[in-house]
Order: C-alpha cells, then structure tokens, then sequence
C-alpha cells in the first residue's frame, strides 16, 4: 500500500470533529433565526455532554431540546473501541469475529416542530478492524449517507435534496448516485409494513475498494453537502402555519421512524451490541410520538398525498 493511500484514522477523527463543529453552527443558526409563526424567536441552544467508555473511547453528544425551529435533535461524535466486534458487524463478515476494532463517526438526526419541515439523519462512519496476532492488515471501511423523512411537502423540496445527493457522490464515478439511492431506498423501508420511512437520499457501507484517499474523499463530500442539502428546505418551510391536525399526523409518521430505528438500523444495534452510551444512540428519537390502530389517511388529503406522491421509490433527479 503506498504512503500516499496508507490509512489514516487521525485524520478521519479530526475531519469528524470539525464536521460536527460546523453543522452544529449552521443547525443552531436555523434554530436562532428561524421564527415560527407558532411561536417566538427561538433562544433554545445546542448543549454539549461529553463521555467515555470503560472499555475504550468516548464521544460528545450535543442536543437541542424544545426549540421553536427544531422541538428535539442531536449531532453527535463518537470514537469507539470494542475488545471485540458485536454480532451486528459479524452478520455479513463473519472474517471480522473476535477481533478489536474501532469505530468512529458523526451522526445527526433533527426533529423538526413544524410538521412542514421533514425530520432530516446524516451519519458519516469509518470502521478499522484489527488482527488480534497482528499479522494481518487492518480491515477498515467507510459508510454513512443522507436521507430525508417530511411529513408534508412539496417536490420542490424533495428534488433539492436528491439534486445535492447526486451532485455530491457523482463525481466519485458514473452511477455512484444510483447506486448509493437504491441503497438507501432499500436500507430505510419498514419490511414489517412495507412502506418507505421517507423519500430516500444516500447511503452506502463497506466503501474501501477505491482506497483510503478516495474513500475518504467521498465521506468528506457527503458530510460537507448537508447544510446545502438542508437549511434550504427548513427556510423556505418554518414560517408555514400549521395546526394540531398537522401535528397529529406528524406524530403518528414519527412512529415509523421509532419502528425503524429500534426494529432495522445497524447502526442502534452496533451502538446497543457494542456497550455504547444508550443515551446518545437513542437521540434520535422523536419527543412526541404517536400510533394509531388499523388507521389510514382520507383519500385525496394532505395526508394521503405523502403515501402516493412521495414514499413510493422514484427518480427525482
């Protein structure tokens, strides 16, 4: 492996850093300027926990809770080391049973107040596995991606974020944004209800076979395009009147992405699996959520308008 494309977890823990650095920045400005027609100028502000683990590593978990833009969310960074991987990680890979690793990342998820403005999850990851003897290289990869869950919206919207997807993953190879969006189509769809959590983005996982400068590259490009992805979309939507039919909808469709999140997402039982912070994996989770039995939108309503126009897998861009 030449010098140039030699792997480097220093790097990738410093890029991490500055990436949450900066989204918070521009997630606590929307949060500060935005003001809901609901309600007054938000002065809710990100606060940060920082934490450890017996076992090795630690991370900081920063939260934002009942803010006038965003009513719950959380950015956070984590640096773990396991003795040796959990059975989440093995399923596939079955080479990587009992050995050390290490796993790093940013992770976001923001639950917006406005039931005009979408839920929103960006996770950026890189994973380095280790030979216990020492006689092997290392195994490491990347992964993460974008991927935007509304509860009323327009295909303006829904087209901007999936036109920053493509023209963010694009230029690593022709096709890689069709590749990477039917990964994230398939990935967040509730098998149980066979149904879309969202409208899709990005996501991919296992990327190391363009080398570590390229792949590294690729996740640099999909944590800088969030804002961009993004801060449109909440601008355009926050000062949208809504009432508590609006909000009732939202809450019961937040409970599609608590059944995701606790029933599919590798990345919650990866955390779970591996002696994680339960608190800072479980921030993604939604304050106001709720179910409704045997229930259904009225045909033709706003409602019914998210389950035929946008869940359904399509080609925005």
């Amino acid at each position: 492996m030449s010098q140039s494309n030699s792997v480097d977890s220093q790097r990738v823990r410093a890029y991490l850093h500055d990436l949450q650095d900066r989204i918070t920045a521009g997630l606590q400005a929307l949060e500060s300027n935005g003001v809901s027609s609901n309600s007054a100028q938000s002065k809710a502000q990100f606060i940060e926990d920082l934490w450890k683990r017996e076992e090795g590593g630690g991370g900081r978990t920063r939260i934002l809770e009942n803010g006038a833009v965003f009513e719950r969310g959380g950015v956070g960074f984590s640096d773990v080391k396991v003795n040796k991987m959990p059975a989440s990680a093995t399923a596939l890979r079955p080479q990587l049973a009992n050995r050390p690793a290490e796993a790093m990342g940013v992770s976001l998820v923001m639950h917006p107040r406005n039931p005009f403005v979408p839920t929103v999850h960006l996770n950026v990851r890189f994973l380095i596995a280790y030979d216990p003897a020492g006689k092997e290289e290392p195994i490491w990869w990347f992964g993460g991606g974008m991927d935007l869950t509304p509860y009323y919206t327009t295909e303006q919207d829904v087209k901007h974020f999936h036109q920053i997807c493509k023209d963010t993953v694009e230029p690593f190879g022709a096709g890689t944004h069709a590749k990477l969006k039917k990964h994230c189509d398939d990935y967040f769809h509730l098998k149980h209800r066979n149904e879309a959590r969202g409208v899709g983005g990005i996501f991919y996982d296992d990327w190391s076979a363009d080398g570590f400068e390229a792949s590294f590259a690729m996740m640099r490009a999909v944590g800088d395009s969030f804002l961009n992805a993004y801060s449109p979309i909440v601008q355009r939507n926050v000062d949208k009147p809504y009432t508590q039919h609006e909000r009732d909808f939202q809450a019961y469709r937040r409970g599609r992405y608590v059944e995701f999140n606790l029933v599919f997402d590798r990345g919650t039982l990866f955390g779970l699996q591996s002696g994680g912070r339960t608190e800072s994996i479980l921030m993604s989770l939604p304050p106001i959520v709720n179910w409704r039995y045997n229930w259904s939108p009225e045909p033709g309503s706003a409602e019914a308008k998210l389950y035929t126009d946008f869940l359904p897998h399509k080609e925005w861009v």
